[in-house]
Parts: C-alpha cells; structure tokens; sequence
C-alpha cells in the first residue's frame, strides 16, 4: 500500500515507513554496503494497529499521565543461569516501580517480585569473579554474595556503611569502598578487614614543636614536662611499630593535604596498589546560586540550591596518588610525560578575543588542568585495572575539553605511560570513551572519534594502535567476550538511524550483524555469552524486551506492555528522508509526517520542530524520547498539517564533524539547516512558505529564538519553551565544549545567545518557562522579556508553570503548555 504525491514522492502507508527522497536528491546516498549502490528506498513492515479506522487525537488524551500508554519494561538485565530476565515496571498510577522477572520460554509478561524476595534478584549492578563460580551486589547498602555453583547465598553486611566500588580480588576476598576507606571480606569465613584508609589532614606526630619562646623555656627547664614528652615519643614509636610488624591490626592511615576531598579511589585485583584521586575541595554552587519556589506545603517561598553558570565556573585539577600497600609508601605522579600537557591550545581563540578588544595576546605555556574522564553515559569509570593487578589504565581530560589522554601508570617510576591521545580542535565528545583491557593480553581496547566516527581500537602496551573497525558509523556500548574472541557493540552501520547489534572478530576484524530489527535495539549478552536481552522499538512502538539467541539471529519478544488503548489508534509513521543541505555535503537526515489524504494543488501549513540537548539524535527509526511530541505530530496532521523535525547539525548519531558543527556559533549552522529544511517542505510537499511555524523546548527553544530573532522571514509563529536565552547562565559541562568559558571567548557567546539579537522579533512568540527549573533558569526568560519590554516589541507572550522543572511532570501542565502551542499554529498559519 502505498501513494504518490504529485512530485512523484513515495510516502508511507499505515503498515510501511519509507525513506523518500526527491528527484533532486537522488544523489544523495542512504546506505553504504559494501560499496554497493544505495537503494533510492528501504522499508520497513510496522505492526497492524488493532483498529485500523482511523481516531481523532485530542490534546486531553496525549497529554494526559502516561501510564495509559502502557508501561514499558525498564533496567532490564539477566538471571545468572542465562534462562530469564528481570526488568523494572511502574505501577499504575504511582511513581513506584516493581521488579518482574520473566524466562525466556515462559507465556506472558512474567511474575512481580515481591519485596520480601527483592534482595534475592535485584542484582543489576552485580560483579562476578574471575573464575566465574562467585557473583556479588549491594542491596539497600548491605552486600550479598551468591555461589553460582549451587545458588547459595550469603549476607556478608548488615550495617550504615554504604559500601561501593565492589571488586572480587584475586584471593578470593570481596573488597568495596565506604567512605575514604576499602574494607574486605571472605566470603567463606566472614573476616571482615580494613586494607586501607585515608585523611585529608595533617600527619600526626608523636610531639608538638614549642610555639614560642615561653613553651621552649618551660621544656627545656622542667624536668617533669620534658619526661613526659620524653614517654609520650616512646609510646607513639610503639605504637607505629606495632601497627608495622602485627599484621592483625588494620593499617595505619594514610595523609592528604588538608581541605581536599576524594574524587575516586581505584585498588587492584591483587590488593597491592590503590590509585588515589584527590582534588581541593569544592562547591559546586556559589552562596547566590538559588532559586525561589513559590508553591510549597506551608505556604511559604523557599531558596532551592542551583548549580553555578559557566561564567562563574572554575578550573577543576585531580592529583593522582599511587600507595603501595604493602609497602606502606605513596607517591604522587605527575601530568608532564603526556603530550600537549603545557600546549597553550586555545591560543587562536585568545588572539581573536584580544584583538577585538584592541589588546594583544602572549602565548602561554602553563601546565593545563587535568581530571579524570567524565563521560556522561558510561558506567564502567575512567580508571581500569587489569585482571593480573599489576597494570592499570586510566584516562584524563583537560579542562579546555580540547584533549583526552588514555594512559597507563608505571608503577616502578610512578610516572603516566601516553598510550593514546586524541585531540580535537573544538572539544572532545562527553561519550565514546569506553576503554578496557582484554582478558587474556595487557592489549588496551578503546573508542575513539579520531577518523570522524566513534571506532574501536586494540593497543599492545608497547606497539601501535590496531582500528578493529571503521566507517562511516558510530560504535558504541561495548562487551568482550570472556575468551576474547569477539566484541560486541551497537552500532548505526546501515542507516544512521537504524542501530542494530554487531559483533566483531578481535582477530581479523570480520564484522558481523547480529540483529535485523530496523529500528532502535540496545542489549545485554547473557552470562553464558550464548544470547542477547535485547531493549527495541520502532517509530510507532515504544520499547519492549526480545530474546535473541547469538546462532541463530532471530528475535523473540519477550514483553507486550502497550496498552489496548494506545494499539488501537493507528498511528502515522514519519517518512525518514535525507534532505539534502546547501552547506554540507552530507544529507539532514528528518522526520516527516504528512496528511494520509494529501491533494495534489493543495498548499499546506507546517511545523518544523526542534529537539532539544542539542547533541541528540531524533530522526532514528526507534521509539522517540519525545514520545508526546509524536503523538501532537499526529494529532496536527490530522488536523492538515505537515511536520518536519530534522537532525540538523550538533545531533548526534553522524559523526564528529556534524557534532562540532556549532563550536563558537551556537545557532548558526541549525537555522542554515532549518532553511534548507523548511525550502525542502515547500518544493515537495506544497507546503506555503508562509505558513509555517517552529517550535521546541531547551536546545528547542534557544533555536526557536535565533530563528525568530535573526531570521524572521523563515517561520510566521515560534514556540520556545523551557529556552536558552544566555549561555553564559547555561552549566558548564555542557557549555564550555562548545563556546569555551566566557572570560575566555566572549565573542563565542555573544554570537551565540539569543538575547543579543532580540530586536530581530517581527513576528509572534510564546515562550513557556517553569519556574522550578534547575537546568535552564528561569532567569534566562526573565531578562530576556525584560529585554524584549525595552526593545517595545509587543508580538510575544509568556506562560509560567510555578510547580515545574525542566522536565514537566504534571498533566495539566503539559496540557496548558501544547493547548497554547497549538492556539499559536492555529492562530498564526
């Protein structure tokens, strides 16, 4: 089943999705394979909706709480013998959740968890041992043991101690972190020990020097005070020997310099070596940094405590420690054996905000400030120790975001061994960092965006790096085997949007694609590395669980979730369709959403909408996060709209390049793509140019801004809820990677920021701002208004949410917000 529009164009069905694109974009390729010629069209078989006739959508229904969705499953992981899953669900109606479990044979969605059993399963985050017979997790802060061998298990905690950080040692002991402090314990015998601890303070000593001339004097001519000071040092030497020579007494501590703190502490396999990582201490908000919340329980305004701007931001150094336990010694190792450790990178940067100023600019060659690896979507740590407990494999970043360093610590010298650094002249990506260590080699595996995709790397110790694949693709969420033999990832090979399970052989680099889902798949390999519990989902299916046997390739679901009333409304599918760009040579890949009853002559309104984070990818063929957005995108083409939501450039999913797009001109190269996208809906759709409006929330809503500010003939109304207006009020993590810090490069905020080019509004804005929102402040919208006030613009408007942050979590809020977007379209198109 399927229709043509009057430019020849296929357009989808009810059951098929296709990715069209026009005849002046047949150039343009889809997918790559194996140097093959692209297909002009790939398709995909949806499910059949229930009821295929046709329901009206109302604003009530998609805004209302999602639980009548459905409730998908969550967390998902697998039983230890590899025959069943467990996964998360929320209750109906409450914000609690239940643990499910369910075997891969069985009927139905499974059996609930109860509470009384919880502590028996509810090992997500559990840790195995080398040998494979011992599994450990920390339940409500009490750690378990399990013997896979006969199930048995034991309680080994049963106290305040909040332990993490569990490692199996080689011994056999199950040592984990509770404050500044590692502690161990036998499984088989329960002793429990302390193997090393620390302070930040000042080293006792057995006596204090005189403070002055008075108490110099007084032990110099009191007997009675200089023989107790006398046997004060022998019982302190005592004691010291006694904490040296006995080793049933737990180690003596070990001292840091005064007002610093624990960042991350790392101890080997073999219970030798503990990497320390320290910073002086730090607030992550200044004394100003509040915010009042208006609605609460006794009436009354409060402060809530916020996170700082990055203009208030300041530099963040970790000192790296490596203690030799055995020894009792410590040493501090030093940044300076890591390439570029002094370059002064943003010097270009610096040149050009100086001359702009009038001033000149002195190269400076001071040692950067260097941390820890802090990847947003990782779980694993920047710290890594091989299996045998003697090598270790850290990475580092700098504070400019411009370097990223994966090093080993040579532990006879106590100095960094450089085993990879990537640099980038924008910023270096907050994912794509995952490293290791194989299991049977000291060979270091990693990812690395260095060709322009995220790819995966093997490095002997002492010779040069192997790419084990490459593409046009991005690579992602990896597991080794246990025998090293393969290396399992997700990865975009197909399409961009399609992201399916590969495997690839660590020997000879033969890839191979393990799932053919066509849509968006994540995964867990079984413990016996014979299956996958896959998460997947399409376009118009939210997520579920499959089970996929590694042999045989093909999938079995495992949980139906959705309800009644969600399958029975037939929903409409976005095309997929590359549009092409008139400033890369790369297409934008979008949504598009138009009326199933499409007349040829019939000229059409449209929405352009713009997802938010900025570096996120929403034009994949899976389930969208923004699964409301989807449901309003229905309920507008219903209404005769077409709709257009495009991967313009910042989104993730198509590599490096397209990600640093926007480094120092946030906004620019995303209205450029708005432009083409907007041209596109008017040569093919028949779409009418001026009818078409935009809106989005966060990054949204800053884009909605530039384009209505400095390109105001592009859209006749904008939405921009929960919005950007100042970057330098933005959070650093986020913001430094792509505009540097303000003191630095001012010019890179001032030519990103909405609120310097506010005079450009001519035509009508809603801006929707909650008033709790601790990520974009409410600030940013009221100095914008204000702004806008003094500007005597007078098209805007601006609806406030008193009880919500950034995420809106109210019904009714929700409701409010889209009936005033949709007023808006209809008002204005």
């Amino acid at each position: 089943m399927f229709k043509l529009n009057k430019k020849g164009l296929l357009l989808a069905s009810v059951t098929t999705f296709l990715f069209a694109c026009s005849a002046t974009q047949s150039d343009v390729p889809i997918v790559s394979k194996d140097n093959a010629a692209p297909p002009k069209v790939i398709k995909a078989v949806q499910p059949l909706p229930t009821n295929i006739q046709s329901k009206r959508l109302t604003l009530e229904q998609i805004m209302a709480d999602p639980d009548w969705m459905g409730r998908q499953p969550t967390s998902a992981y697998w039983a230890d013998d590899s025959e069943a899953v467990f996964y998360k669900q929320k209750q109906l109606g409450s914000p609690l959740s239940d643990l499910w479990t369910k075997s891969i044979n069985e009927q139905g969605n499974g059996n609930k968890i109860e509470l009384s059993a919880l502590h028996l399963h509810a090992y997500e985050k559990r840790i195995v041992s080398q040998n494979k017979q011992m599994t450990a997790w920390v339940f409500e802060g009490n750690v378990f043991v399990k013997n896979l061998a006969n199930n048995q298990l034991k309680q080994l905690t049963k106290d305040n101690k909040q332990p993490y950080n569990l490692v199996f040692l080689n011994d056999g002991r199950l040592s984990f972190q509770s404050g500044d402090a590692i502690y161990a314990i036998h499984p088989e015998d329960g002793l429990y020990e302390q193997l090393v601890s620390w302070q930040f303070a000042d080293e006792p000593k057995a006596l204090d020097e005189p403070e002055d001339y008075i108490a110099e004097q007084q032990q110099q001519l009191i007997e009675v005070v200089a023989l107790k000071r006398q046997q004060k040092e022998l019982r302190f030497k005592r004691e010291q020997q006694l904490a040296l020579q006995n080793n049933t007494l737990a180690p003596a501590d070990f001292y840091f310099p005064e007002d610093n703190e624990t960042v991350e502490a790392s101890l080997s396999p073999n219970g030798k070596w503990l990497v320390l990582v320290e910073q002086e201490e730090s607030s992550w908000r200044d004394d100003g940094d509040i915010m009042p919340n208006y609605i609460n329980e006794d009436g009354r305004i409060t402060t809530d405590n916020v996170r700082r701007r990055v203009a208030d931001a300041q530099p963040v150094k970790h000192n790296i420690w490596l203690l030799n336990l055995d020894a009792r010694s410590k040493r501090k190792i030093s940044y300076n054996s890591l390439p570029g450790y002094n370059e002064d990178v943003l010097e270009t940067v610096k040149r050009e905000n100086a001359a702009a100023k009038g001033e000149n600019y002195i190269a400076n060659r001071l040692p950067r400030d260097i941390s820890l690896m802090q990847d947003w979507y990782w779980s694993q740590g920047a710290i890594q120790w091989h299996s045998d407990g003697e090598n270790v494999a850290i990475m580092l970043e700098a504070w400019d975001n411009k370097d990223r360093w994966l090093a080993t610590i040579d532990t006879d010298n106590a100095i960094l061994i450089n085993q990879h650094r990537l640099h980038d002249n924008a910023w270096v990506n907050y994912k794509f960092n995952s490293f290791g260590w194989l299991n049977t080699s000291t060979d270091l595996y990693y990812l690395s965006e260095e060709t322009g995709y995220s790819h995966l790397y093997l490095k002997p110790l002492n010779g040069q790096a192997r790419a084990v694949t490459s593409g046009k693709f991005e690579v992602d969420s990896l597991t080794l085997t246990s025998d090293d033999q393969f290396m399992y990832f997700k990865g975009n090979k197909k399409h961009p949007g399609i992201y399916e399970i590969y495997r690839v052989a660590l020997a000879d680099n033969t890839l191979q694609e393990i799932t053919h889902l066509n849509g968006m798949t994540d995964y867990q390999l079984s413990p016996d590395e014979q299956s996958l519990l896959l998460t997947h989902s399409s376009l118009v299916r939210p997520p579920e669980l499959y089970w996929q046997s590694v042999a045989k390739q093909s999938a079995m679901q495992l949980t139906q979730t959705s309800s009644q009333a969600f399958l029975d409304i037939n929903w409409l599918a976005p095309d997929i369709v590359p549009i092409k760009s008139s400033h890369t040579e790369h297409p934008i890949y979008s949504r598009v959403y138009t009326p199933r009853d499409m007349q040829a002559g019939q000229k059409y309104k449209a929405v352009v909408f713009n997802h938010g984070a900025g570096y996120l990818q929403n034009s994949h063929l899976g389930w969208s996060g923004y699964f409301r957005e989807f449901m309003f995108h229905n309920l507008l083409v219903q209404q005769g709209y077409v709709v257009l939501d495009m991967d313009y450039r910042a989104s993730a999913g198509y590599g490096r390049d397209w990600r640093t797009a926007i480094y120092r001109q946030m906004g620019t190269p995303e209205i450029q793509d708005l432009e083409d996208g907007v041209d596109w809906l008017v040569e093919n759709l028949d779409v009418d140019a001026k009818r078409v409006g935009t809106y989005g929330g966060s990054y949204g809503g800053f884009m909605t801004f530039m384009a209505l500010f400095n390109s105001p003939d592009l859209f006749q109304a904008g939405a921009a809820l929960r919005p950007v207006s100042d970057w330098a009020h933005y959070n650093h993590g986020y913001t430094s990677n792509i505009l540097n810090t303000p003191d630095v490069d001012p010019i890179a905020y001032e030519r990103s920021s909405p609120i310097y080019f506010a005079e450009g509004l001519e035509n009508p804005l809603l801006i929707n701002a909650p008033m709790i929102d601790s990520n974009v402040f409410f600030v940013d919208v009221v100095r914008l208004v204000q702004r806008l006030i003094e500007l005597e613009k007078q098209d805007f408007e601006t609806a406030i949410y008193p009880v919500e942050s950034h995420g809106f979590v109210q019904p009714s809020s929700w409701l409010d917000e889209y009936r005033r977007i949709y007023k808006l379209f209809e008002t204005n198109l």
